[in-house]
């Protein structure tokens, strides 16, 4: 997929909306060769998408074996949206809490107070972190408005086949 394909679904008014959600799933093989899936907090950067985890945690060592991800963020209500998205990750280890994942924890829903205690309690933690930087090689948006999964299209394309097939028969023997 082409740089300006990735764009041009990245900027499409339902994934503009998910990138700006909190939570994402993010896939990737594990050391051991089995695959991995876990919802991680998420920041979008307008091309990149940046997640964080304390220096220890074992991801760290199956992203650096293995930089290619799977990403998806999606909706709770039906229809659903769904934003898929593939990649590679670059890891950026840093001194404190990053920026981003102070931004990332910001919509959880907490008082002014709460927040002063999470962020001191955040800073007390982590003397670290590494940032987990994505950047999207691939992205499809599933809307089921005007985009489906590609198999649901398939069959869409599948019936609408069988249905003009009747209706030419019908119309053959009316003639």
């Amino acid at each position: 997929m082409t740089r300006s394909e990735i764009t041009e679904v990245l900027d499409r008014p339902y994934s503009r909306e998910l990138l700006h959600r909190d939570l994402c799933r993010l896939a990737y093989v594990a050391k051991d060769g089995t695959p991995r899936s876990i919802p991680i907090a998420f920041a979008w950067n307008g091309e990149q998408l940046v997640l964080c985890t304390s220096t220890n945690a074992p991801k760290l060592h199956a992203l650096r074996a293995n930089p290619a991800v799977a990403l998806t963020i999606d909706t709770e209500v039906h229809p659903p949206k769904i934003l898929l998205i593939r990649g590679t990750v670059e890891l950026d280890v840093v001194d404190g809490i990053p920026d981003e994942y102070l931004q990332m924890n910001g919509s959880y829903e907490m008082t002014a107070e709460q927040r002063v205690v999470w962020e001191r309690e955040v800073r007390s933690l982590y003397d670290g972190m590494v940032r987990i930087v994505v950047t999207p090689t691939w992205a499809k948006l599933i809307d089921f408005e005007t985009t489906l999964p590609s198999a649901v299209q398939e069959l869409v394309q599948r019936r609408s086949a069988r249905q003009e097939a009747v209706q030419d028969a019908h119309a053959e023997l009316q003639a």
